[in-house]
């Protein structure tokens, strides 16, 4: 079964998972607390469906666990979106849908990681998309810190964590066989590891230094653009044009910043946020613009390119696919996306079968300020689904 975040069907466009008071935050619910997250997606077209989700408890690598559903949730799994409305006053017509969690309707009695599954009212097995968020109970406090200093060389390409997890609220823990840590580097699914060997243990205190795990590529700062507006060109965008009923943006050239010298930017980590200049309710009024991207990686590049970021779902497949063109040399995609403001990237799918990376385009500055969610997951012997007893952003 494939958990990743992602769309299935050509017309549902725009899926995102956010927290309404915190732009910046995980997609992660803390239990006890205030916090809401909302899913929310637009269905291109005039006509508004009947659509129904559900939820599946997943372990700590979004694979579904042994769990039933009456162990995660106090009430039935099958539960109808009444928010929506039609987009105004937009030449590409839509019907956006949200998702509020929690809710009333969804009564979740389980941490964990869980993955949000929409369909149509009465066909349970056709998918349109699935969205990932997560349950802390908050119990672990998690400290801990970056470095350039790493097992692989200092102020070079890497990024290494330290971290100390406190479980002394919990009893008869064995904190080297059932503690397991995640930790993902700016929400991007490929670079989702785990660690459960700790170094030592002092008192309360789980320590996980020096480890393989712990060292992730330090890859660039992201790249952005803005399509608020379509009365000019916003940033980075180089021309904007109505034709063939839709507006399209050109972005100015991009080229790879491998052998390019550092440069501070206040990215927001890969994260995109829809907006329209004129608009109080941008959800429905921002318009789809076709971007046009375009890129000159200077070098021979081995494998399959694409643009990334959380608007893309974090998926490789045609709709992000950069192809050559071989009368101006350059590589080009030209991707529908809501007006908003966006982080972007180039990332290379290697041809001998690697993992997806963005070295060989944007290079690793060691400088760059990532983002590292990191999360604590329990699993007692003998149990059937993981517990996320804490989480943490560095």
């Amino acid at each position: 079964m494939d958990t990743g975040q992602q769309i299935f069907r050509n017309n549902v466009k725009t899926l995102s998972v956010y927290n309404p008071d915190n732009f910046l935050a995980p997609p992660v619910i803390r239990i006890g607390s205030h916090d809401k997250l909302n899913i929310n997606f637009d269905i291109i077209g005039d006509d508004f469906e009947y659509l129904r989700y559900k939820v599946i408890h997943c372990n700590s690598d979004w694979q579904p666990s042994r769990l039933m559903e009456s162990e995660y949730l106090n009430g039935f799994n099958e539960i109808e979106i009444d928010d929506y409305a039609f987009s105004s006053n937009t030449y590409i017509h839509y019907v956006n849908y949200n998702i509020a969690i929690p809710n009333p309707e969804l009564p979740i009695i389980h941490s964990g990681n869980y993955l949000l599954q929409v369909y149509p009212e009465y066909e349970p097995d056709n998918i349109i998309l699935q969205a990932r968020f997560s349950v802390s109970e908050q119990i672990s406090m998690i400290k801990g810190g970056i470095t350039t200093r790493t097992d692989q060389g200092t102020d070079s390409e890497f990024q290494q964590l330290f971290l100390n997890t406190n479980i002394s609220s919990l009893r008869n823990i064995n904190p080297y066989q059932d503690l397991i840590i995640g930790i993902t580097q700016n929400n991007r699914p490929e670079t989702l590891r785990f660690i459960n060997h700790p170094i030592r243990v002092e008192g309360g205190n789980v320590i996980f230094e020096h480890a393989p795990q712990l060292i992730f590529e330090a890859g660039n700062e992201y790249r952005r653009f803005e399509t608020v507006r379509t009365d000019y060109p916003g940033m980075h965008v180089d021309s904007v044009k109505f034709m063939d009923g839709i507006w399209h943006a050109w972005l100015q050239p991009d080229a790879a910043r491998t052998h390019k010298e550092y440069t501070f930017d206040s990215t927001q980590h890969g994260r995109f946020k829809i907006d329209e200049y004129n608009s109080t309710e941008p959800d429905l009024s921002a318009d789809y613009v076709m971007v046009h991207f375009s890129l000159d990686p200077i070098e021979n590049q081995k494998g399959l390119i694409f643009v990334d970021g959380d608007f893309t779902q974090h998926q490789f497949n045609d709709s992000n696919l950069m192809r050559y063109d071989w009368n101006d040399g350059l590589y080009h995609a030209d991707i529908p996306l809501k007006q908003g403001s966006y982080n972007y990237q180039y990332i290379l799918l290697p041809e001998n079968g690697g993992l997806p990376s963005s070295r060989n385009i944007e290079g690793n500055k060691y400088e760059t300020q990532n983002e590292y969610l990191v999360q604590v997951f329990l699993r007692l012997p003998g149990s059937r689904g993981d517990r996320l007893i804490g989480t943490t952003v560095l």
